[in-house]
């Protein structure tokens, strides 16, 4: 069974930075892919990134593109999200998720195990 822990929110004025921290525990194989989401009250669950557990390739949504990036650490069963030029549009909870399916899956309906969530706010 996997579980997935994400941490690393917290309240940042515009501008600002953060990395939010994904811990996995159980197998992880290599063909997973590995996701992170995010939610604003009242408005559906949106992609932010993904990577390929093995190959390390990367997918970004369109609003974070250039300002967000992901990673993983392997040895740590860790995946990472360091977020640069916050912007209060950004205010979230942010999910960590994993996917069983090979491919950088932009859609939470192939994610089948989701981390609790960790709140970012951003200040103007």
């Amino acid at each position: 069974q996997v579980q997935l822990g994400d941490s690393g929110g917290g309240l940042v004025q515009a501008g600002g930075s953060l990395r939010l921290s994904c811990a996995t525990s159980g197998r992880i194989f290599s063909t997973y892919t590995m996701g992170w989401f995010r939610q604003a009250p009242g408005k559906e669950r949106e992609f932010v990134a993904a990577i390929a557990w093995s190959a390390g390739l990367t997918r970004y949504g369109e609003s974070v593109k250039g300002r967000f990036t992901i990673s993983r650490d392997n040895a740590k069963n860790t995946v990472y999200l360091q977020m640069n030029s916050l912007k209060p549009e950004d205010t979230a909870v942010y999910y960590c998720a994993l996917s069983l399916r090979t491919g950088l899956q932009s859609s939470p309906t192939v994610y089948s195990y989701w981390g609790q969530g960790t709140q970012v706010t951003v200040s103007s």
